[in-house]
């Protein structure tokens, strides 16, 4: 297992998966997934986004630049092609690594995500924004709020202690990281490009998901050239905590085809 500041590696198979977490996560949200993919023969890669564990915040904060940032992860470990498996916000850099890096992507895993976030001045989204950044606003810090921001987005019999490593990986983020993030899903649109994917694709939703629900996903799995899409049952946002071994399989499932 690779230690440096801002990735985490284990397996050295020749296939590349580069596992990309969520606003409330974090290179240590994959460990699982590491061990798991490692095992089947899969180079995987657990990164920190910019701004999380290791990894510095770039000067502006932007879906460009997190794709510029990601393509010099790949720089710096001689990927020609990776797999990218996105997880909500990650599921977004996935898209837009694929759209403006196009030849670096092998196929694509996108999870707990969709193509846009919405309008800047949209209700639901200025409440969203509201109900994430208010708390912090008023003193509170990362892991005061975990525990309930969490809770809110896991669906029915998720794992116990998938749910405490989902609040550890939350309560770690940093307050400044977390505003910045949160802001920067409202310039987040990708829809026009789902056409333009050109590599086999996967779509896994929870069908508890409230945050991109199954529904939602499935829509933009049509539009998206081949793609495969499934719906895992009782999962709700965080399937990877909540049931890893059935997100697990349903991603070596797809990867099986690839070989």
């Amino acid at each position: 297992m690779n230690g440096t500041a801002h990735y985490l590696s284990q397996g050295s198979g020749r296939i590349a998966l580069v596992f990309l977490h969520g606003i409330g996560g974090g290179k240590e949200s994959w460990r699982g997934q590491l061990a798991h993919f490692a095992a089947l023969g899969y180079r995987a890669i657990a990164w920190d986004a910019p701004g999380y564990g290791g990894s510095p915040l770039p000067a502006d904060y932007t879906w460009p630049a997190l794709a510029a940032a990601l393509n010099g992860l790949c720089d710096e470990l001689s990927l020609a092609k990776i797999i990218p498996v996105g997880h909500s916000m990650g599921g977004m850099l996935a898209q837009e690594f694929a759209a403006t890096y196009p030849d670096r992507v092998q196929a694509l895993v996108l999870t707990g995500t969709s193509p846009a976030f919405g309008k800047a001045d949209g209700t639901w989204q200025q409440e969203f924004i509201k109900a994430r950044l208010g708390p912090l606003d008023a003193g509170k810090s990362m892991a005061d709020l975990a525990p309930g921001l969490v809770a809110g987005l896991v669906g029915e019999s998720a794992d116990p202690a998938g749910v405490a490593a989902a609040q550890a990986c939350m309560g770690a983020v940093p307050p400044e990281t977390y505003r910045l993030a949160v802001k920067n899903l409202l310039t987040f649109d990708r829809r026009a490009s789902l056409g333009q994917i050109a590599v086999p694709t996967l779509l896994v939703a929870g069908d508890k998901d409230r945050t991109a629900p199954a529904e939602v996903m499935r829509r933009m799995g049509e539009k998206i050239p081949g793609a495969k899409f499934v719906s895992l049952p009782k999962a709700g946002h965080l399937m990877s905590f909540e049931q890893p071994a059935a997100y697990d399989a349903a991603i070596a499932d797809f990867l099986q085809t690839l070989r």
